[in-house]
């Protein structure tokens, strides 16, 4: 067994093997670690990431958590590419808000919702691996912060917007690039290359270890196993060949046109490609649509 496999993938972990309420201690330590505050999992989501099927193994996976003041910590996992990311993004903080307040109640009753997103594609351009952003009204000519009067037990107090308005985390896995030395840096070891520290002490990967040996995995569930882990290579390998090939063709056209088609020609020639491959090894059309993008008449037609 390579050291690249010796712990299951987080994604499918989530999906598949830490939905017990008794492995919850693996989540509750990324979350930890990454908010330095004790974290609470209520649930894994069940929401469009969350099917059971083959079908969805690109889907993102959520993760619901409250902390000691009854904050809502929001987790998601994504694995394909999504030019609205951030859209999203901001559309899942808003529903988990309008979710947990009633019609009627005050708007004191709203909570603070921290958004984490584990993201395993090029999320636009940036150098670090690790991002952080809020939302603050600072004066334009003063430089402070505006701080807002607020009614709690009958006192008055001022209230910041960054005690009110929700926090969002982005965890670049594919841009970690570093020896593991803190305590994230050894979740995105484990996040992008699979490896735990015999020695750890960083939570939530000592209960990894124990919890996520392909080894332990039983035979049927390491045969769904290795075939998302062939999925996800055929995928990404799909992706990174279209986009050099289909960058090679429009340099040679020497025009805007001629890099879209360029494009455009690489990604539908490789997704042919792998898609003849994945037929040959025995994938079901349906999955080959889903992962390649191709049409199912598209498929029944390779030879």
């Amino acid at each position: 067994m390579i050291a690249e496999n010796k712990y299951v993938r987080f994604d499918w972990a989530v999906k598949r093997m830490l939905r017990d309420k008794a492995n919850f201690g693996v989540l509750e330590g990324l979350i930890t670690v990454l908010l330095g505050q004790k974290v609470t999992i209520t649930h894994i989501l069940e929401s469009e990431g969350n099917q059971e099927s083959e079908d969805d193994k690109f889907n993102r996976v959520d993760v619901k958590a409250i902390n000691a003041d009854g904050e809502i910590i929001i987790v998601e996992i994504q694995l394909t590419r999504q030019l609205y990311y951030l859209e999203r993004i901001l559309y899942g903080v808003a529903k988990t808000l309008t979710e947990h307040i009633k019609l009627g109640n005050l708007y004191n009753e709203v909570k603070k919702v921290y958004h984490i997103s584990i993201v395993y594609f090029d999320l636009g351009r940036g150098a670090d691996y690790l991002y952080h952003g809020q939302t603050h009204f600072i004066g334009v000519h003063t430089h402070d912060e505006l701080q807002v009067s607020a009614k709690e037990e009958n006192v008055i107090h001022m209230k910041t917007p960054s005690q009110v308005f929700p926090e969002y985390f982005i965890i670049r896995v594919n841009e970690f690039n570093k020896v593991a030395k803190t305590p994230i840096e050894e979740w995105l070891d484990y996040l992008k290359n699979g490896h735990i520290k015999d020695d750890t002490q960083t939570p939530g990967l000592s209960e990894a270890k124990e919890k996520l040996q392909v080894m332990t995995m039983p035979p049927s569930e390491r045969i769904a196993y290795d075939r998302h882990l062939d999925a996800i290579m055929v995928q990404e390998d799909v992706l990174t060949t279209a986009k050099i090939e289909g960058r090679a063709e429009g340099r040679e056209e020497g025009r805007e046109e001629g890099r879209e088609e360029g494009r455009a020609e690489g990604r539908e020639e490789e997704k042919m490609l792998h898609a003849r491959k994945m037929k040959a090894k025995g994938f079901s059309l349906q999955d080959i649509a889903d992962i390649t993008g191709l049409s199912l008449e598209q498929i029944e037609s390779i030879e």
